[in-house]
């Protein structure tokens, strides 16, 4: 078991949790991952490492409740515990030698694309972020961000926060502008990282994304991960997470994605109804 020592709401739906993980903890490097298992009949989910102290042994996730085993995640508070961590999984990103890195993140994308930009601050890198999000309500780790980059750009599609545009459009004006990125490292939905690559490509910009497809084990042998990159197949689990995204079959990915996307919203549905009948019988 694995007990929670912090909670904390962004908004209706993600959720932060710090929990004692101690043996995670010393392992841990940014890009990396856990699968949890909420309990011990629940369902393996991979969420990104979104932090981790080797010296208190904790490591934090930052999660979206879509389905049924989020929602049971997102219930838990300060005190509870985890039945399963097992990590850190995945292979480490390569960060060593960048010296001017663009790191953007999307959404949910953010609370990865935090460790990758605190890790290159740490090593003396110049490090601009751009994060966007839907709308104002949505923003989260926006101070943490702050510290741990010399350039932070905050947008939002209806400028709810000050700034209106896609991610898209403030890297495109930075490349415009002559910024020379030695990397631009990608983190959030699918189309906001094809996009991202298509906007970094005629400028020759290496980018890098974090892939992170449907996924049974977490060890490569289920092949449930499986990603096209460069017209080979990989697994997103021991091959990546992070892939060049200049090679990434983005079609074919957002396509296994929605493969079960009815059954998941249905579980979650059934989830709720049992969880209103209980409420009812009391």
């Amino acid at each position: 078991m694995y007990r929670i020592v912090e909670a904390r709401r962004y908004n209706s739906q993600v959720k932060r949790l710090t929990v004692e993980a101690p043996r995670v903890a010393a392992r841990a490097r940014p890009g990396q991952f856990v699968m949890v298992r909420v309990d011990e009949r629940g369902e393996r989910i991979p969420l990104t490492i979104a932090d981790s102290d080797a010296a208190s042994g904790r490591v934090t996730i930052i999660f979206q409740e879509v389905g049924r085993s989020t929602a049971m995640l997102g219930a838990l508070e300060e005190g509870g515990v985890i039945a399963d961590i097992v990590g850190p999984l995945g292979v480490p990103s390569h960060l060593e030698g960048l010296k001017r890195v663009c790191v953007v993140g999307g959404g949910l994308g953010c609370a990865i694309a935090y460790p990758q930009a605190k890790a290159l601050f740490g090593m003396g890198a110049h490090v601009e972020i751009v994060a966007g999000f839907r709308n104002a309500s949505l923003v989260f780790l926006e101070e943490e961000m702050r510290a741990v980059s010399h350039k932070l750009t905050v947008c939002t599609d209806d400028g709810s926060n000050g700034c209106k545009g896609l991610v898209t459009d403030i890297l495109k004006a930075s490349l415009e502008a002559g910024a020379a990125y030695d990397a631009v490292i990608a983190i959030g939905p699918l189309l906001m990282m094809k996009f991202v690559c298509l906007t970094t490509k005629p400028y020759a910009v290496p980018t890098v994304v974090s892939m992170n497809p449907i996924m049974v084990d977490g060890t490569g042998m289920c092949g449930c991960c499986r990603v096209t990159v460069g017209g080979a197949v990989k697994f997103a689990c021991v091959d990546g997470p992070d892939f060049d995204g200049h090679l990434v079959d983005f079609d074919e990915a957002a396509r296994r994605n929605t493969i079960y996307r009815a059954q998941e919203q249905q579980s979650l549905q059934d989830h709720i109804c049992r969880g209103e009948e209980r409420l009812h019988a009391q």
